[in-house]
């Protein structure tokens, strides 16, 4: 990847389009923006893709992140809360915990961060 700064915000190409970064919301996605996004949504990803195998039959996903950062040590997120809103057929609630669970050691964005970000995560079934 190669970004190019452009006065106020950095532009990136990737195989799927342009990906515009600043500091400034106003001009951009902020930098822990785009870190939290890829950590919830690979999370996600991985979540569906191993409820999936167990058969669970997911209809709809949607993850919530909150974000903690610390203004003390350069506004570094310091914990990321996931809670996944899961939809379907029928859900057992000790499946989906283990699929949580699995699926949290099987990401590899949060397993990037493991030890300088907490990753806690949560669910709630909707049939």
């Amino acid at each position: 990847m190669e970004f190019k700064w452009n006065q106020d915000h950095f532009t990136g190409e990737t195989e799927f389009g342009e990906m515009v970064v600043s500091g400034d919301e106003t001009k951009g996605f902020r930098p822990y923006q785009m870190m939290v996004g890829s950590i919830a949504v690979c999370s996600a990803s991985v979540l569906r893709q191993v409820m999936e195998k167990q058969r669970l039959e997911v209809t709809g996903l949607t993850v919530k992140a909150d974000v903690k950062r610390n203004p003390d040590e350069a506004n570094r997120i310091t914990h990321i809360a996931l809670h996944y809103v899961i939809q379907g057929g029928e859900l057992p609630e000790t499946k989906v915990e283990r699929a949580v669970k699995l699926a949290s050691a099987n990401c590899p964005m949060a397993r990037t961060v493991e030890g300088a970000v907490e990753i806690t995560e949560t669910f709630e079934l909707n049939s």
